[in-house]
């Protein structure tokens, strides 16, 4: 068995300005977002946790080393959605761009590409479970912190759960909040907490 604490990062400022897509974007935290990060570390206190692992981008590098007070082994799969033509912009900017894009995507992102350049649920889906699948043999019977981003976490949480993808968006979570789940030999999800 695998026990994963699994955190989104912290504030960013486009997660300030409307929920801006960031993506591949690599952008610092806010000030608020690294005191969300400082105070996932009084929770964190006294877990005994045996590797810590983040995407590649500095807002969960930081996020990790806020939460933990060690540095991360950053992994380009648990890097965030390549959203294509939406990055660098809020929803409402993108949906009068391209309207049918957007409801293609909510109703079948398993083979939709976000931004219609960008990566389908189901290549995002492959590259997560790619990620857990390793450190489930690297890490039996063991607890590790991994700090993502909500759009890999949310996708990753539903299709373990069973759940269609195009019903990730009803799995909310929140900046530096954590989400605890364990995951069995046969690699089947029982998710203890979330937005802790």
């Amino acid at each position: 068995m695998l026990s994963v604490y699994l955190l989104r990062h912290g504030e960013t400022p486009y997660n300030a300005d409307n929920n801006r897509y960031c993506g591949r974007t690599d952008i610092e935290l806010t000030t608020k977002g690294i005191m969300q990060a400082q105070g996932i570390k009084s929770q964190l206190d006294g877990m005994h946790i045996d590797a810590v692992y983040s995407s590649p981008l500095k807002r969960a590098k930081h996020t990790a080393q806020l939460a933990t007070g060690r540095d991360p082994v950053a992994d380009q799969r648990l890097i965030e959605i390549d959203f294509g033509n939406w990055e660098n912009k809020t929803k409402d900017e993108f949906i009068v761009e391209n309207p049918d894009l957007w409801y293609n995507w909510i109703m079948d992102p398993s083979n939709t590409k976000a931004g219609g350049t960008g990566e389908s649920g189901n290549t995002i889906v492959a590259r997560i479970d790619s990620f857990y699948n390793e450190m489930l043999e690297r890490h039996a019977n063991q607890t590790i912190v991994v700090v993502g981003h909500n759009g890999i976490n949310r996708l990753f949480l539903a299709f373990k759960l069973g759940m269609p993808l195009n019903k990730y968006r009803s799995i909310f979570q929140e900046n530096s909040a954590i989400t605890l789940f364990e995951l069995d030999e046969k690699g089947e999800i029982t998710l203890k907490k979330l937005n802790a």
